[in-house]
Order: structure tokens, then sequence, then C-alpha cells
């Protein structure tokens, strides 16, 4: 894949650059600030970018305001953010357009290459990629919400693989369960969610977002 780096801490934004190159991707741009990230990407649209959360000149919310300008005006550029910490807002901001091509991890991720490098792959093809400790996060917060609460606890577990970004095989096969009863489980916690059956809109995706938001 082509891939941009915008990453402001130079250490990791060339070892980002050297891992990808060593994978055989092809690099683009390395950029230290979002409005480098915006020019590379108008210049030369890559596959996929990988952005920090926290950019210059505030060190806030520079990155994510980039990438969700990247997602609106550029739909089929994959957008991978990484960041320092968990940040529920930002991860429901990136879903709110769509659940395609999209990604979020915490930078220790990137220490496990694998799962770094499988992260990549699946936003760059197309899927979503929710990093697994913001979802357990995510679960312990929203223990005590509605209508989560309603949930059973293999429903919860249903949705906690949903919102990672899992198809309905893989949830099959992590749970161990038959695809059969994945579909049963979904429809029922979309009901239970109070998920709208309407045209134009993914029921996956509002559960993701009711989860992320709840």
């Amino acid at each position: 894949m082509r891939v941009i780096v915008a990453e402001d801490s130079t250490l990791l934004r060339e070892g980002l650059v050297r891992l990808l190159a060593e994978e055989g991707h092809q690099v683009s741009a390395a950029v230290g600030d979002a409005e480098a990230l915006l020019a590379a990407v108008d210049a030369d649209p890559p596959d996929v970018v990988v952005v920090d959360i926290r950019m210059p000149p505030t060190h806030t919310d520079e990155g994510v305001r980039a990438a969700v300008r990247i997602r609106a005006s550029r739909p089929e550029i994959g957008v991978l953010v990484l960041s320092q910490h968990i940040e529920r807002g930002y991860a429901a901001q990136l879903l709110a357009p769509g659940a395609e091509r999209v990604g979020y991890l915490l930078k220790d991720r990137v220490a496990e290459v694998e799962e770094f490098l499988d992260a990549l792959a699946r936003v760059g093809s197309g899927g979503t990629v929710i990093d697994p400790e913001v979802v357990r996060r995510l679960v312990v917060r929203t223990e005590h919400a509605d209508p989560l609460a309603r949930l059973t606890p293999r429903e919860r577990d249903v949705l906690e693989a949903l919102a990672e970004g899992h198809t309905n095989t893989a949830i099959a096969a992590r749970l161990h369960l038959s695809l059969s009863a994945v579909e049963k489980h979904l429809n029922s916690l979309f009901d239970k969610l109070d998920l709208p059956r309407t045209a134009g809109y993914s029921r996956r995706v509002l559960a993701v977002l009711r989860y992320l938001g709840a």
C-alpha cells in the first residue's frame, strides 16, 4: 500500500517509515503536522494515512480534525489514527461519518508489530479497527448505562467484537459460536439498543456509535 505518515515525534515517525518500508509498503510522505498532512494528501493521495491525534501547533486535536477532513473529502483513503491515551470522543467523531476504512489505535499497539500491520491492512482493505484496550475500557465505563445494561453478557461480547471491527465470521471464530448464533445475538442487541431498520443506515455502525457514546 501507499502510506502517508503524520507524526510530530521524529523518532516514532522515522520508526514507522522504516517498519512500513521493510514490510513492502511505499511511504509517499512523512510529515510532522496536520497542515503538511493535508497538503501531502492533496498532492499525492495515498491508500492509507497514519496520523497522530495530537499534533502541532497546539498538540490538542489537529490530527483528528485533519483525519475527519480527509474522511469527508476522500472517503476512498483509509485513516488509521494513533493516540497516546484513550479518548472516547475522538473515536466516536471518527466513526460518525461511517465505519469503513478507519482505525483507532493506542500508540503502544505500534510496538506490537503484527497487530499494527494487521490493523493497517484491515483499514486499507475497507475495514474498521478499534484498539481492544479502548473497547475494554468502554465496557467497564458503560456497564451501568442504559440501554447497554439490557444486553446479556454474550451480547456484550458480540458488541465488543463488533466495535473492534470484526466481521460476523471473525466474531464467530473468536467467541466459538456458530455464524447463525452471532447473527441472532446481533439482531437481538440491535433491537435492545432501539436501532431502526432504516434504508441508508447500517445498524452495525449505529450500534458501535451507541456503544462509544454511552
